[in-house]
């Protein structure tokens, strides 16, 4: 049974080989789904059109950004879920948003844990675990932060409620390509540090890295997924000396 009152978002980009599971999942709670594209080259477009989704095309310029504009598309809801290609919802997980989505008025936003899996493993600590996302809003009650493109930020105006079935995210299938993009959000951040005029200290050299290894290791327990946590936190540590690097770099240059 879907919720008549939601609309589901998914934003893509060569999405081909995600995008039908997602669009399949999303149908245990939505027959009103839109599919925002920026430009995909593969069959996206058309996997997403023969579904039955509302098919729409923007430029991407960042992702608060196409999340903001993902949101004035929807049309006559009282709700809105975002789902990204790469993401599943599970029976339980929609069994549970039927049942919360009759609360009360007071209700702005809701949680939900997301269950990563890292070369098809699931991850149990570093921070990649329950790794809740706000990604169910009543519609209006909601916009992203478009001075952060990276990691977007939520800004929920009124309470939220974290729900218990977790969305499951098929994340990386190699280690090449968690590096690729982690180096990538790099370079995100360091464009967006030296929009804001920000140099970090000569100290985040050591500081920024040794701080994150930290926080991976010890703080969220990434020691729980052995070699595995050990690589992700190392290579999260690096990408922060990188972006020290980076962005002094362009700064006093």
């Amino acid at each position: 049974m879907t919720v008549s009152c939601l609309t589901a978002i998914v934003l893509t980009l060569n999405e081909e080989r995600h995008l039908p599971d997602c669009l399949a999942s999303l149908r245990l709670v939505s027959d009103d789904i839109v599919v925002l594209d920026s430009g995909s080259t593969d069959r996206t477009f058309d996997i997403a059109e023969s579904s039955g989704a509302r098919v729409c095309l923007r430029t991407f310029d960042g992702y608060a950004s196409q999340r903001n504009a993902a949101l004035d598309l929807v049309c006559d809801a009282e709700w809105v879920l975002f789902l990204d290609a790469d993401e599943r919802l599970t029976e339980a997980g929609a069994r549970e948003i039927h049942r919360h989505l009759s609360t009360g008025p007071d209700t702005a936003a809701f949680w939900l844990p997301r269950r990563n899996l890292f070369c098809g493993r699931a991850l149990r600590g570093g921070g990649w675990w329950p790794d809740e996302q706000a990604r169910l809003f009543r519609y209006g009650r909601v916009r992203y932060d478009e001075s952060r493109q990276v990691h977007e930020i939520a800004v929920v105006d009124g309470p939220s409620v974290r729900l218990h079935e977790p969305i499951t995210h098929l994340n990386y299938d190699s280690r090449r390509e968690f590096v690729a993009k982690q180096r990538h959000y790099t370079d995100i951040r360091v464009h967006e540090a030296r929009a804001g005029g920000s140099i970090p200290r000569r100290r985040a050299f050591g500081s920024a890295p040794i701080r994150e290894l930290h926080r991976r290791l010890i703080v969220h327990r990434g020691y729980r997924d052995g070699a595995t946590g050990l690589f992700l936190a190392t290579v999260l540590a690096l990408e922060e000396f990188r972006t020290v690097w980076l962005t002094r770099r362009e700064r006093t240059s």
